[in-house]
């Protein structure tokens, strides 16, 4: 453990990041009544509102007004923006339709689609045991597909939809929560259109609805924001080889709730696919743990 206050710091966020995200699946469940979609604009709404009061508190306005005066960052914000919600939306779908083991199988991808987006996109030379660990995640996919002739579509398409979003914003010099708080608010007039032209539910008048069933629909903007407040907060105190190793919190611990709490059913088929996958992020975690030490030294 390092004894600099900093560093415990952020390995505590960390730690506080991934735990609430985790378990962000218990809170989605509480809303198996209210449709995805629903769920989603509440998500974007609240969140833009969330946001702007930490900005403000944060006195970030000023990096806001920046990015507004470069339009090709814009162009750029619409992109992920996009895919942020297509992202947030299939998780809740997830979520709320026994898949959450295809959610979790999707966040432990995540980092191995990274790599290869890397590879293919900046230029980033895979090492000996990254292609080793690349190939046998593959190699569990492909057991799936051959064996049992289904191919795990919700999970690579979180994981995937994830990597590119980071893609975008790696690539963008644009910080976390005020490019964030942009996102939001491009996905918001659709959020608000869907909102007011959508078939009326059982929900979707909030003056209707008890108040605990509208603080649940408020409470999609902390649930959004505030890991990605810790996550932010750990970034800064600590490097990212560190911080790679707590990501696997969050899909383990939806895992878990899962097999453990809603009896999604952890068959032959994702036992194949799950064991290929953990046995690769352990060969990847030990060859980027590998890699920083021989940094740090040299």
């Amino acid at each position: 453990m390092s004894s600099d206050p900093q560093a415990k710091k952020g390995m505590l966020f960390a730690a506080l990041a991934f735990v609430m995200w985790g378990v962000a699946p218990i809170y989605f469940k509480q809303l198996l009544h209210v449709p995805a979609l629903e769920i989603l604009t509440h998500r974007v709404i609240w969140s833009v509102l969330f946001l702007a009061v930490i900005v403000g508190i944060l006195k970030q306005w000023h990096k806001v007004q920046f990015i507004l005066g470069k339009p090709k960052y814009l162009v750029l914000l619409v992109l992920s923006a996009s895919i942020l919600g297509f992202n947030w939306g299939l998780f809740i779908w997830a979520v709320n339709n026994d898949h959450m083991l295809d959610a979790s199988l999707g966040y432990y991808i995540n980092p191995l689609l990274n790599v290869l987006l890397g590879v293919t996109f900046l230029h980033e030379r895979l090492r000996k045991w990254q292609m080793i660990a690349v190939a046998l995640a593959a190699t569990g996919v492909a057991i799936q597909v051959i064996s049992f002739g289904s191919f795990p579509t919700v999970a690579f398409a979180l994981a995937g939809s994830f990597a590119i979003y980071g893609l975008i914003r790696k690539k963008m010099p644009v910080e976390s929560l005020p490019g964030l708080l942009l996102e939001a608010f491009i996905l918001l007039p659709a959020a608000l259109l869907y909102w007011y032209f959508s078939a009326p539910t059982m929900s979707s008048d909030m003056a209707d609805n008890n108040w605990q069933l509208n603080l649940l629909l408020i409470s999609a903007g902390i649930v959004t924001t505030l890991p990605l407040l810790c996550f932010t907060a750990a970034a800064k105190r600590l490097q990212y080889s560190t911080i790679g190793i707590f990501q696997y919190i969050g899909p383990s611990l939806m895992f878990l709730l899962a097999v453990l709490l809603y009896g999604e059913a952890f068959d032959m088929e994702r036992v194949v696919t799950f064991a290929c996958i953990w046995t690769a992020l352990v060969i990847f975690t030990w060859d980027s743990w590998r890699f920083s030490r021989r940094q740090v030294v040299a």
